[in-house]
């Protein structure tokens, strides 16, 4: 288990640091205060997991982000002082798995990591069938006939767990819990932003969605097969 931080802030990389090794003392934890030497951490450290700034002295966390997505789907946590809604919004939207704004609360941040590392390594899990809809859990690949679409570990247990209960609604809630082991405050507006993306991928016209469907104020759900 190896976790890269990406943040300039030593007493925020020394706290992370310090909570991972009481509470996962067999985590490595590496780091970073610079965004274009992270990118290139990523590759040659092989991290399991990401936990990124915005603030950095030479890019935009955003940029790290953009260019960490290039090449992989790492599972990346975004850990900033800015909660305003529109930089939740586009960091969900380049790609990253989870936003959590400073100050942070350290169990809480362990428990994420925690839940996104399970989900990115999972037990070998049979393929999904829905439809015309086909889904590898373990590579993150989903074909809707002859296409086939790489999709984000959030992404992918996303529709998985619509996919496992297909035929029924599942609430904003059930679905928090499913992806990330908590219905935390904030995590509706976090479903919204990745169903938006999914629908983006999968779906002819995202703004009329045929596959992944709303129940408003209420959660989702897997329009019937035609």
């Amino acid at each position: 288990m190896k976790v890269l931080v990406i943040e300039d802030d030593k007493e925020i990389v020394d706290a992370i640091s310090l909570a991972f090794q009481i509470r996962w003392p067999e985590a490595k934890v590496v780091s970073t205060r610079l965004g274009q030497k992270g990118v290139e951490m990523v590759e040659s450290e092989s991290p399991d997991i990401v936990i990124l700034d915005l603030g950095l002295p030479d890019i935009s966390g955003f940029e790290v982000l953009r260019q960490i997505r290039r090449f992989s789907t790492v599972p990346t946590i975004i850990l900033t002082v800015r909660a305003e809604e529109a930089d939740v919004v586009k960091g969900l939207e380049w790609g990253a798995d989870d936003y959590i704004t400073k100050p942070f609360r350290q169990l809480e941040l362990l428990a994420r990591v925690k839940s996104m590392i399970r989900r990115h390594t999972p037990a070998e899990e049979s393929i999904l069938t829905y439809g015309h809809l086909r889904l590898e859990p373990e590579t993150a690949q989903l074909h809707i006939d002859e296409k086939e679409i790489a999709l984000t570990v959030t992404e992918n247990h996303i529709l998985g767990h619509l996919m496992k209960n297909a035929g029924h609604v599942v609430t904003h809630s059930n679905l928090a819990e499913a992806v990330w082991g908590d219905d935390y405050p904030g995590a509706t507006d976090s479903l919204k932003v990745h169903i938006r993306r999914l629908r983006e991928k999968i779906e002819t016209d995202p703004g009329k969605p045929r596959i992944i469907l709303t129940k408003t104020g209420i959660g989702y759900f897997l329009a019937k097969p035609e």
